[in-house]
């Protein structure tokens, strides 16, 4: 086999694994987003964040990252850091969810977040589940994806993407799309 052949075969394969992974099992938009209760950090303090309470001040941005202080997890919530001004004006909140114990989000919500939104703690992996989106071969482990759940309590956009860059942009414009639409929530 010729070396261009097999840098072929194994790109082809690799983005089939990928595909495989991508399309493996995420809530679609118009799907009710299960509610849930978690420990979370902000700004390194502790507390219980409900879903529902948060619905019932408008859109929710709940994003899944694989593990705090990892570069591409920290880079993305230093973009969900920078962004957090904007989705506030919009009414949204941004909760990010991994499976890292609460000490350690407690640190991460203060260095990564930059102290602007909370990291929920889910060390069962039962929301991760719930949203399925742990990645296939760690069942454990969040997989990288953004939903954006609607007041009424669906998911009206979701963002599956290994490579953090995309998520901050498409889930504000998703939040900002969802408020133009509902003109009597501004």
């Amino acid at each position: 086999m010729r070396v261009a052949d097999f840098f072929r075969q194994a790109v082809a394969v690799a983005m089939l694994a990928w595909a495989h992974t991508a399309a493996q099992a995420v809530l679609k938009p118009g799907q009710l987003a299960p509610l849930f209760t978690i420990q979370a950090a902000r700004a390194g303090e502790v507390f219980e964040f409900d879903l529902s309470q948060a619905l019932s001040r408008g859109p929710v941005v709940l994003y899944f990252y694989p593990k705090a202080f990892t570069s591409g997890c920290t880079y993305e919530a230093n973009l969900f850091a920078q962004a957090s001004d904007r989705f506030a004006v919009l009414g949204a909140t941004v909760i990010g969810v991994s499976n890292d114990d609460i000490q350690t989000l407690q640190r991460f919500s203060i260095e990564a977040c930059r102290n602007k939104f909370a990291v929920g703690a889910d060390e069962s992996a039962r929301v991760i589940r719930a949203y399925q989106a742990q990645i296939a071969a760690r069942s454990q482990m969040a997989d990288r994806i953004s939903y954006v759940i609607s007041p009424e309590g669906r998911i009206v956009h979701v963002h599956h993407d290994p490579n953090p860059e995309g998520h901050v942009a498409t889930t504000l414009q998703a939040v900002e799309r969802l408020r133009s639409s509902w003109p009597q929530r501004r």
